[in-house]
């Protein structure tokens, strides 16, 4: 079809890149160097690339050309945009992988290796006198310094114990294996436990919970903070508490 189109003069062009950024439906480019028209049906027409040319090296004409392709030319500008923004958060890693960590290093987010904890676990086993094997997987491990949207988060079964617990139970590592630890003292901290539980169920896809409490009745705040966390989020899933007595036994396990 006879319509009216861009035409770029490549002997006046200076390559100074105006009419790239105002051409909003990505018809022109740079090409070693000089402006140039990509696709006839990415071109609407309408010159908005006339006016900031400061060589006038654009101008209008009519001649034979493929018809405006409006559908087309949202298609290259999605991929376009998604390109620029998977350029962007790469840029962003990377920046966050150069500067070195400044902050508190207790609460510096890391996954642990534990290749070397189930060597070990095996040959514990195996009634070798090798010590038993640390079932941390993640830090950091108290429920105030831990972020909300740490990554180990995500799909994980958390265990929530009362940090009195890991000394009155010998074998507690025994509770912490494949799970993601948090501690804390729901009398002692100054903290609202259950604001923090409900952003951790919000933003992540949790598949369990278990309590362990000791048997005194300040630990009962750590189960109801649990309790409130669920019902505010909306996020019910599978719970249980374990009891620590004092003197370090099971007492109860639901």
């Amino acid at each position: 079809m006879i319509r009216k189109i861009i035409q770029i003069d490549e002997e006046l062009c200076n390559g100074c890149g105006l009419c790239v950024n105002a051409c909003h439906e990505a018809a022109i480019a740079l090409v070693e160097g000089k402006a140039k028209l990509l696709r006839d049906d990415y071109c609407d027409g309408l010159g908005n690339c006339l006016p900031v040319c400061p060589t006038n090296a654009i101008s209008f004409i009519e001649r034979e050309a493929l018809p405006f392709n409006e559908e087309e030319v949202m298609r290259n500008q999605e991929m376009i945009k998604k390109a620029l923004e998977e350029k962007k958060e790469k840029e962003q890693s990377d920046h966050k992988q150069d500067i070195p960590f400044s902050g508190c290093p207790g609460s510096r987010i890391r996954n642990m290796n534990h290749q070397a904890a189930a060597k070990t676990e095996n040959a514990e086993l195996n009634n070798t006198n090798e010590p038993a094997p640390s079932m941390l997987r993640q830090w950091p491990v108290q429920i105030q310094l831990v972020p909300v949207n740490a990554p180990y988060f995500d799909g994980a079964d958390l265990l929530i114990a009362a940090d009195c617990t890991a000394y009155a139970f010998g074998d507690f590592h025994r509770f912490m294996k494949n799970k993601i630890t948090l501690i804390g003292c729901p009398k002692l901290d100054d903290a609202d436990y259950a604001n923090k539980f409900a952003a951790i169920l919000s933003n992540n896809q949790i598949k369990s919970i278990t309590v362990i409490r000791m048997e005194v009745p300040c630990c009962g705040g750590i189960v109801h903070a649990v309790k409130t966390a669920m019902l505010n989020s909306g996020q019910m899933i599978p719970w249980k508490v374990i009891t620590i007595s004092t003197d370090g036994t099971v007492l109860d396990e639901n």
